[in-house]
């Protein structure tokens, strides 16, 4: 026996008002939005992380600037007492600087009365004696000629001193006999052998000292004992 169902699908139920449809399933729906809920999380985790992470990094980085600026303060100090150092060890070179100059200029008198005591024979003695810049003056007296050509000829000899210029010899006193002389030459602090050598390779000459007068007495006895020979 064959039933046929004369009702359309989607017919207004009777008495209801609801047109009948198919059924839809709730699966799927509840899956999505579970999905979803896990997709935020899983954002929120991330986010949380990568927060957590920069704020570690930024610790760490001012930390190390907190470091560096300990060190750069401790390096300032550093730099500080090495240039206060440094300005003493100048000040202390200009000192021994100031020393070796002045003792420099105490050398060259010294060393040229040095070196005419040598020279001077018996004889003859010293008057007066006046150094300006290289260039030696001596005024003295001697009993006989022949005792002040005597130390002409040893000035002349003399490897720091030039030819000596004789001024005058002149007859001061009969009884006893004795005679004036005037006698100009150079001084070098450098040997006569040495100067070209040195003043080749350097390019300069060497100064004397400032202008000096060394005077002796009416007696005919020299300022400095080492310059005197009886």
């Amino acid at each position: 026996m064959i039933k046929i169902n004369l009702v359309r699908e989607g017919r207004a139920v009777r008495g209801t008002g609801v047109v009948a449809g198919p059924a839809v399933a709730a699966g799927p729906s509840s899956a999505n939005n579970g999905l979803m809920i896990g997709g935020v999380i899983l954002g929120i985790l991330i986010a949380g992380g990568w927060w957590y992470t920069q704020k570690r990094t930024l610790a760490q980085r001012q930390e190390s600037i907190a470091q560096k600026q300990v060190e750069a303060t401790r390096l300032e100090k550093i730099i500080k007492d090495v240039a206060d150092f440094q300005k003493q060890k100048d000040s202390l070179q200009k000192r021994i600087d100031l020393i070796n100059q002045l003792k420099q200029n105490q050398r060259g008198p010294v060393l040229l009365m040095d070196r005419v005591s040598q020279d001077l024979p018996d004889l003859v003695w010293l008057d007066k004696m006046v150094v300006g810049g290289e260039v030696v003056t001596i005024d003295g007296r001697g009993l006989n000629p022949n005792a002040i050509a005597n130390f002409v000829e040893n000035v002349k000899n003399d490897p720091l001193f030039e030819e000596p210029d004789l001024g005058h010899v002149t007859q001061v006193s009969a009884a006893p006999l004795v005679y004036s002389y005037t006698m100009k030459f150079h001084f070098t602090y450098v040997p006569k052998g040495e100067a070209g050598t040195a003043g080749a390779a350097t390019g300069t000459s060497t100064t004397g000292t400032s202008a000096t007068a060394i005077s002796g007495t009416a007696t005919g006895t020299a300022t400095a004992p080492s310059a005197v020979k009886r």
